[in-house]
């Protein structure tokens, strides 16, 4: 049996050129962006874990800098939702174009504080982002266009995360489309424990297939 073909390219962002790994199946059915947490970037490992498991799904995925080297030194910017959001609309405007994935539905897979930027750029792409999946996020911070988020959303927190279950589940109340609040048992916010991370992906995936056939856009 020939190898299973596993493109992964080097990419630069445009308008910043910020630097990012797009991983590519065969026959990729979409592509997964994703918006890491503060302090994070496309090396964090934990999203790289989540990135292959999906990629063994059938998606591409785009993990990039939301930041630059010089803009990461100054802490605001790590917790600036709206600057995150907006070079998360830039990706997403580039993968739409380019030619490796420009025929492919989008969807966002965001953590922590990239979660809420998942959240802000969702409700300005509309129809453009077919899921958005949070892992241990932070919705609250996209509190003010919670109402404007029509795409399915899947908010994934661990049980014992308490403080963070409780903002999602009072965010989960507020998004306006199709959502699930999916609780891990046993896990904390990084999902260390052992199966926990495994646990994510699982649902991530399965509600990324549901809603990418559902779309529509799966061609």
């Amino acid at each position: 049996m020939a190898p299973e073909r596993t493109d992964v390219v080097e990419v630069e962002i445009p308008p910043h050129r910020l630097p990012g790994f797009l991983r590519l199946p065969e026959s990729p059915r979409g592509v997964i962006v994703f918006a890491h947490g503060s302090g994070s970037s496309r090396q964090s490992p934990r999203n790289t874990y989540v990135a292959e498991a999906l990629r063994r799904r059938g998606f591409a995925t785009l993990l990039f800098d939301l930041l630059s080297g010089r803009e990461a030194e100054n802490r605001a910017n790590v917790f600036d939702i709206r600057l995150l959001a907006d070079r998360l609309v830039d990706a997403c405007t580039w993968v739409a174009t380019a030619s490796d994935t420009r025929n492919l539905a989008i969807g966002l897979f965001g953590a922590s504080t990239g979660a809420a930027a998942a959240l802000v750029a969702a409700a300005e792409l509309g129809d453009l982002v077919f899921a958005v999946v949070s892992r241990g996020g932070r919705p609250d911070l996209a509190a003010a266009v919670l109402e404007d988020v029509r795409t399915p959303t899947l908010l994934v927190v661990g049980g014992d995360d308490e403080d963070v279950l409780r903002l999602n589940q009072a965010a989960l109340a507020k998004i306006a489309g199709p959502k699930r609040l999916e609780i891990i048992p046993g896990a904390t916010h990084l999902f260390s424990e052992p199966g926990a991370l495994d646990a994510v992906i699982e649902a991530a995936a399965d509600w990324f297939e549901s809603h990418c056939d559902r779309n529509g856009k799966d061609r």
